[in-house]
């Protein structure tokens, strides 16, 4: 079987088609730098038959601990020594290799790094094997995810006018920043545009629960506020366990929970109705499909997000959502957000996409592009 014989890796400082800024600060802007935390690290494996597979994972400091650099030299020093002993196919035992060589503390260790690594090998895997993604974590059952919009804090002016450029869109995520007076408008303001259409409304840790009690009182005429996510810090599961108490909506728990364990230790403490699966904090696929049936066993719903995700990325994600029913559409906001996504082969009619059917990922990389526009992560 092939074995992977090398590993490169590549960080670009990708722009943003419009400023985005949530809860825990700035994302991305049209005039994204290379100094800027949003960098996008791009992995390329390289099997001894030539089979190419990709990977990419974006850093953002202000929402996990990883940076572009961490990223970079976790899989240069710490996880290319354990790929060039193993096929794409070895996805767990790369991963328990992982772990032992970079020890998890209370969740999962460096996992945007092997997030970024595990996206690689399945598309490798997939292309030797001759088949898509979704068959080898076995198989799809949807062959569309409809989208969700991602509205910013911002003016309210501003976010009115995205939410109307986002009208083909099923939902509307509303991000909210820990200011009640602002968010009360920002909230209006997407209510009049989307009309019957569910509002998510996501924190990203920023309030405390008296003021988001205050909030959601002033917002109660909005009927189509269908949950809250990750309202408090991450740390405070207590916190998130009090809030069921105090307002009538669901909560969701996104940055609180990584792994499968951090959700089961959730549910026991009651402290969550939803839980937000990403693929960068599960540390891969499989890891994301482990929280989902969690979820599943506990009672908890299930809501798709990424990070921003350029193709690579939101097609990995495709794959993987295809096989779950989720409770909203699919916040998947890189093709709505990012000015490139750096691939070829994706479908998006009226915010619907549709899962790859080609083998591995189903994109065709602009590796070219990568190559020209990668920048120097020792920059002062």
């Amino acid at each position: 079987m092939s074995r992977i014989k090398q590993v490169e890796v590549f960080a670009v400082a990708v722009p943003f088609a419009r400023q985005f800024v949530i809860g825990s600060g700035a994302v991305g802007s049209p005039e994204q730098r290379p100094d800027q935390a949003g960098a996008v690290v791009f992995v390329k494996l390289t099997t001894e038959d030539g089979v190419v597979g990709w990977g990419e994972q974006r850093a953002l400091p202000t929402w996990s601990y990883e940076t572009a650099e961490t990223i970079a030299v976790v899989i240069n020093r710490h996880l290319t020594p354990i790929l060039l002993e193993l096929t794409p196919f070895d996805v767990e035992l790369f991963h328990q290799q992982a772990a032992k060589r970079l020890s998890p503390a209370v969740s999962n260790g460096f996992p945007f790094a092997r997030a970024a690594v595990d996206l690689a090998m399945h598309d490798a895997a997939g292309k030797l094997a001759g088949v898509p993604v979704h068959a080898l974590l076995g198989g799809k059952v949807h062959d569309e995810i409809p989208l969700c919009s991602a509205i910013g804090v911002g003016a309210p002016e501003t976010v009115r006018e995205h939410a109307q450029q986002s009208s083909d869109y099923a939902a509307y995520k509303v991000k909210i920043g820990g200011d009640p007076d602002q968010d009360a408008a920002i909230i209006e303001a997407v209510a009049e545009v989307a009309g019957s259409k569910p509002l998510w409304l996501d924190a990203n840790q920023s309030y405390r629960p008296s003021a988001l009690k205050q909030l959601l009182d002033r917002t109660r005429h909005i009927r189509t506020i269908h949950c809250v996510e990750q309202p408090v810090p991450s740390t405070d599961l207590l916190a998130m366990r009090r809030l069921r108490g105090l307002i009538d909506l669901p909560v969701a728990i996104d940055e609180g929970s990584f792994t499968a364990q951090d959700l089961a230790r959730a549910i026991q403490l009651d402290a969550a109705d939803l839980v937000v699966v990403k693929i960068c904090k599960s540390g891969g696929l499989r890891s994301a499909l482990k929280t989902a049936q969690v979820a599943l066993a506990g009672g908890l719903e299930i809501l798709s997000s990424g990070l921003t995700d350029c193709g690579i990325g939101f097609a990995a994600a495709l794959h993987v959502f295809s096989q779950l029913e989720l409770a909203l559409p699919a916040e998947l906001n890189g093709p709505e957000l990012l000015s490139d996504l750096y691939v070829e082969g994706l479908t998006i009619t009226k915010a619907v996409a549709t899962v790859p059917t080609a083998p591995g990922l189903g994109v065709e990389v602009d590796e070219e592009r990568i190559r020209a526009e990668s920048i120097d992560l020792l920059f002062t």
